[in-house]
């Protein structure tokens, strides 16, 4: 045990701040190898319960904290994250690992290299000891897959984490560390965080290059501080020519997130539109926030959503016709080795027409177009990550239907296809003690902004609960 250097009370060296653990290793406090010992250790008393790990591989990271080590000895870190313990998504890809995408249906072929957010993690030193789980081809908000272990939440086992950064969310939330790296497309690294009780952050499209790079895709940190995240974010978001779509490099000053809350406009939006209804505990836990940013100065409206049925249907049916095109390529039998769920909803892809499929894809630029017009009038907006407290562990969604794979999407994926920076940041709990996440959303590009406001708020919302402890046997 080991006392954090942010807090009185004395925390165990797996629960500290990535902060924490770096200036404990200026201070020689305690080695990087230390740090993942109590690490791994913990993960040991969480992981049967909770199968958050992919291609975990203690002894490759105990040569990497063991240099790491030597470098602290010497004061000669190599980078901005020596030492840190780390975990990555299985659809990123790393170095002689393959990446299964969650589906058994997907040879298992080793990277031949680190994708860009791997590498830039591995440059800055990170101790990477394990990849995290996912659903099958990262099409469900869910823990379940076809090929990984069910994952599970720590905040109660009988709980969905979330997905598809399913694994990210529960190591996370079961304190595996400080750094975990999830990937987004309609609210993958939103979602898990918050039914896990995390800061988790969408940046601006483009702003951590991917590869291969997708329409709304992005990679982001599933961490339990904003400072953390900003931290990451410092390392990720350095350029990689590997992504084609990817922003010009840009000189943030990640370590400025103080701001002022005064006249800010924002909106608070309640109702996204469309999709699955808002319970009454998530609905108090976003007025909450948005009563604690008016107290602090700012200008709060409520404003309505701005996605539509119809283009909520659009995505569906352009992912549909996505997953099919993958799905169509392989026997069978292969076929069959994926989630029937999965298969179940995209094989509809399959009759829809060219037209259908454009008519669809068009949702997305309809949606940006909307966005950009809420936000010439706002800073800010404040909504609700999902609109349910939580649901079962085994479902593939809340709804748990192919026909209606989306509905509880509806208040994240709009800010992928506009291309938005958005936070999930812990709000609260429910009456049963479940993490209720918030989200803060941005203009394009204000990925600092809305760390900004997420640092605000953690100070408004005061501290949370303690985080789980593992289950005693």
């Amino acid at each position: 045990m080991h006392k954090s250097m942010s807090q009185e009370a004395v925390t165990s060296l797996h629960d500290l701040s990535a902060h924490d653990l770096l200036a404990g290793f200026r201070a020689r406090q305690f080695s990087p190898s230390e740090v993942l010992e109590d690490v791994l250790s913990h993960i040991a008393l969480w992981e049967p319960h909770i199968k958050a790990l992919y291609a975990f591989d203690p002894d490759g990271a105990r040569a990497t904290a063991k240099a790491s080590t030597e470098r602290w000895q010497k004061g000669e870190p190599m980078g901005t994250l020596d030492g840190v313990p780390a975990t990555i998504k299985d659809n990123i890809a790393t170095k002689g690992v393959p990446v299964p995408l969650g589906a058994a249906s997907v040879k298992l072929v080793p990277a031949t290299a680190d994708a860009p957010p791997a590498a830039r993690l591995r440059e800055a030193g990170a101790v990477i000891f394990s990849k995290t789980t996912m659903p099958d081809y990262g099409m469900l908000s869910s823990g379940l897959s076809s090929f990984h272990p069910l994952t599970r939440n720590p905040w109660d086992l009988t709980k969905n984490p979330g997905g598809s950064s399913a694994g990210a969310g529960a190591a996370a939330a079961a304190g595996y560390g400080p750094l975990h790296l999830g990937t987004d497309i309609g609210g993958s690294v939103r979602l898990p965080s918050c039914w896990c009780g995390l800061v988790g952050l969408k940046p601006s499209f483009g702003r951590v290059p991917v590869d291969p790079p997708y329409v709304g895709r992005v990679a982001g940190p599933m961490i339990r501080t904003v400072d953390d995240a900003a931290l990451m974010m410092s390392v990720l978001s350095r350029p990689d020519r590997r992504d084609g779509m990817s922003l010009p490099p840009n000189d943030i000053n990640w370590k400025a997130l103080e701001k002022t809350i005064r006249k800010l406009r924002i909106g608070l939006m309640l109702d996204p539109g469309t999709g699955q209804a808002l319970e009454k505990e998530v609905r108090e836990v976003a007025v909450k926030a948005a009563k604690a940013f008016e107290a602090a100065g700012a200008v709060v409206t409520e404003v309505p959503g701005i996605l539509t049925r119809e283009m909520l249907d659009g995505l569906d049916d352009f992912w549909r016709a996505r997953m099919w095109d993958d799905l169509s390529r392989l026997s069978e039998s292969e076929r069959a080795k994926a989630l029937p769920y999965i298969v179940q909803w995209a094989e509809r892809g399959a009759k829809l027409s060219g037209v259908d499929v454009v008519r669809g894809f068009n949702a997305t630029m309809a949606i940006r177009s909307a966005a950009a017009k809420l936000f010439c009038d706002l800073d800010y907006v404040i909504s609700p990550v999902s609109p349910v407290v939580n649901f079962a562990a085994e479902r593939a969604s809340p709804i748990n239907d192919p026909a209606k794979p989306f509905e509880h999407i509806a208040y994240t994926v709009p800010w992928n296809m506009a291309e938005n920076p958005a936070v999930s940041i812990n709000g609260g709990f429910g009456a049963q003690g479940f993490p209720i996440g918030v989200q803060i959303v941005g203009r394009r590009f204000d990925d600092l902004g809305v760390l900004g406001m997420a640092k605000a708020f953690e100070g408004l919302r005061g501290p949370q609960k303690p985080w789980p402890a593992p289950p005693v046997k």
